[in-house]
């Protein structure tokens, strides 16, 4: 298909998208072939988008939610903190990357499933039951998720991104537009996450010089340390329980659970 007929498509769906339809009048939606954008209602109260149109918006949201969920929730801290460990335990594909994912996903979902209540009854429930307008169901969604975000970001990050926006009319944190929190937020929780990498680190590294001393001691320089000390890392990280330790520390670092 070449540019021109591209064009054309495009022009098409705009103004299949762009006429209005008035529901007061018969006749004007008995004539009327293209698709409603709005909706008005009869006593010209105002409009509202189409379920046409609601329908096109929440599928355009669906391509976009990957990212919502990585940037806007407790997944960056989670799975960042996941890799330092493989990293730490000297395992390079176990756990493969799927089952790392897939624990932080659901590892996620339950952190913020309380903030997933709170947006279930108070905005989609609602909504479904058509007691209030598309705007009005996203503006509660946001509250919750706004309210989690804001209580995991350092005040230092926050004021960081306020003074970099130029934002004058910020009288308080609750306040902090979205799209100046959902940076700050991830720039908190990349530094939270790395801080408890550090820690995780430790133990292992000293493994890992203890067994590198061993073997320079008795002149196995042709031997790797790595190969001698991956059985004790993993007999640790076993005997003190290593994976319910880091689920519990991390699902408690939040203060939701």
């Amino acid at each position: 298909m070449n540019r021109v007929a591209i064009v054309r498509v495009l022009v098409l769906l705009v103004a299949l998208f762009s006429l209005p339809a008035v529901a007061a009048d018969a006749e004007v939606q008995k004539n009327y072939l293209g698709i409603p954008a709005v909706v008005y209602q009869a006593n010209d109260a105002g409009g509202e988008y189409s379920i046409t149109i609601q329908i096109l918006a929440i599928v355009t949201l669906l391509s976009v939610l990957p990212s919502l969920l990585i940037m806007m929730t407790s997944f960056t801290r989670i799975i960042v903190v996941m890799a330092i460990l493989r990293q730490a335990l000297g395992l390079q594909q176990t756990p493969s990357n799927q089952i790392l994912l897939g624990l932080s996903l659901f590892l996620t979902l339950f952190i913020m499933m309380p903030v997933f209540r709170v947006i279930n009854v108070e905005a989609i429930q609602p909504y479904l039951e058509e007691q209030i307008t598309p705007l009005e169901a996203a503006e509660r969604a946001i509250k919750p998720v706004h309210e989690f975000m804001l209580s995991q970001t350092r005040e230092n990050d926050l004021n960081l991104f306020v003074r970099i926006s130029g934002e004058q009319n910020i009288a308080s944190p609750e306040e902090t537009p979205v799209h100046i929190l959902i940076p700050a937020f991830i720039t908190s929780e990349l530094k939270t996450a790395f801080q408890i990498g550090f820690l995780i680190f430790i133990p292992f590294l000293i493994i890992d010089l203890v067994v590198a001393s061993i073997l320079m001691a008795m002149g196995m320089m042709m031997l790797s340390p790595i190969i001698i000390s991956l059985p004790f890392k993993i007999m640790l990280f076993v005997l003190i329980d290593g994976w319910a330790l880091i689920m519990g520390t991390l699902a408690n670092s939040f203060g939701t659970v």
